[in-house]
């Protein structure tokens, strides 16, 4: 078996020893340079599985060798090392296209994971990213699609943003099952279900006896996903103290456990998203532009399924299948009057709408064949009825997620779990809606 080969490119000579010393133990071949030209020559005469290369060099820098292998030699891995505390650097380098970064003093517990990540790039695609895909045949899906298969190759945070129902964790997934990181654990984490006071304690952990009731040491979010992904859904939803908090995380690569009095290296890819405007929370003062920059290095817009018209049929082809398996039924068959239905129908609430509608239909139809009568469309849910008008928006608005609850509610057999399911909320969210609306148990 043919040993993996890095390039170590960086013009102080202990450093590239010490790299040099440290791969070696890794049983992975290693050559080192001084200077872009010694790099560009090295990289004529033999193939790499890695280049980790300093930002400053004497001919050049990091970014122009980042530039020159994305043009000679397409598919090679760059990971960056940057100074202490130039966030800047690293985001700039990111966006350019490296696969990773390090920052000075280099921590051998950081670059070990690093390095064993980038070999992995030309492993086969994981069967959770076989079994878990983006149907469609659009145009904006295929470069949805092809951005997925780009991202995966690199380890820059990526912020995904799109309506509610899009699909953003789906892609989020797609992502890390068809990257190195395949075989860590993904994190998927949502924001806005976390109460305020346990934040910290959820995302970094915390030791026996840090507080009162910490009867054993718990291990956070970032220690959960070490070697994997974190999913941060809804990352609007953070209050400003842990924007601050999860910055110097992602930043520095280190979390420390309540009650602890050191930091721990953590191994973590970061992947955000959010139905929100974050730039507009950035102008308001809600979110913290810091933070910003750090996760939205890369953005992938999921596309509303209303610009998604051509795929629309089978895509309810697809949903009807898997929630009839789901009840050990043959799934019926949408009659032509349907899917024009379907296709012309705005669709504010996404897939998860369109999968809603087409339970209530598997429930109403015969059995065999889904009419237009079986999905209920009615007015389009963009539209408001001429009721409106005699009530104040807000009271409007309030009724209409009660009508909507109750309906969950009387569909579910009054079961809470299911009905929150069904309307896409949390289990907190709901119970906590159901009360401040005056619904009776």
């Amino acid at each position: 078996m043919t040993m993996p080969a890095c390039l170590i490119v960086d013009d102080e000579a202990d450093i590239r020893e010490l790299l040099v010393l440290t791969l070696e133990r890794m049983q992975i071949a290693t050559d080192s340079a001084g200077s872009m030209a010694e790099a560009r020559a090295l990289l004529e005469q033999r193939e790499y599985g890695l280049c980790l290369t300093d930002m400053k060099l004497p001919d050049g820098d990091g970014l122009q060798l980042l530039r020159y292998i994305g043009q000679q030699h397409p598919g090679l891995p760059v990971a960056v090392i940057t100074a202490y505390g130039s966030a800047e650097n690293a985001v700039a380098a990111l966006k350019a296209g490296a696969f990773d970064y390090l920052s000075k003093p280099i921590s051998l517990k950081q670059l070990r994971p690093l390095v064993e990540s980038a070999l992995r790039l030309t492993g086969s695609v994981s069967p959770a990213a076989e079994q878990q895909i983006l149907l469609g045949e659009s145009s904006p899906i295929r470069q949805v699609r092809a951005m997925i298969e780009k991202l995966a190759r690199s380890q820059a945070p990526v912020h995904i943003h799109g309506e509610s129902g899009t699909g953003k964790e789906l892609a989020a997934r797609l992502i890390h099952a068809s990257g190195p990181r395949r075989d860590g654990p993904f994190v998927p984490v949502n924001c806005g279900a976390i109460p305020e006071n346990l934040m910290e304690s959820e995302f970094f952990g915390y030791r026996k006896g840090a507080f009162t009731g910490a009867q054993q040491d718990h291990e956070g979010f970032f220690q959960a996903a070490s070697g994997g992904t974190l999913f941060l859904d809804e990352v609007a939803d953070l209050p400003l103290l842990m924007q601050v908090k999860l910055l110097r995380a992602i930043q520095e690569k280190r979390v420390r456990k309540i009650g602890n009095t050191q930091e721990d290296p953590v191994d973590v890819r970061i992947i955000s998203a959010t139905h929100r405007n974050l730039a507009q929370m950035l102008e308001s003062g809600q979110f913290r532009q810091d933070l910003y920059y750090r996760l939205n290095v890369i953005e992938l817009k999921m596309p509303a399924l209303r610009e998604l018209q051509l795929d629309i049929p089978s895509l309810a082809e697809r949903l009807l299948e898997k929630l009839a398996l789901q009840l050990g039924m043959e799934p019926p068959k949408l009659d032509q009057a349907a899917i024009a239905a379907l296709t012309q129908h705005p669709f504010p609430g996404n897939v998860r709408e369109l999968e809603n509608i087409l339970e209530r239909a598997l429930a109403l139809c015969d059995g065999q064949t889904i009419s237009v009568e079986d999905l209920s469309l009615n007015a389009p849910p963009g539209s408001l009825p001429a009721e409106q008008g005699e009530l104040p928006l807000p009271d409007y608005l309030e009724s209409l997620e009660k009508q909507a609850m109750l309906e969950a509610l009387e569909k579910t057999g009054q079961n809470k779990t299911a009905a929150a399911r069904l309307l896409g909320v949390s289990f907190r969210t709901f119970r906590y809606r159901l009360g401040k609306l005056g619904i009776g148990k």
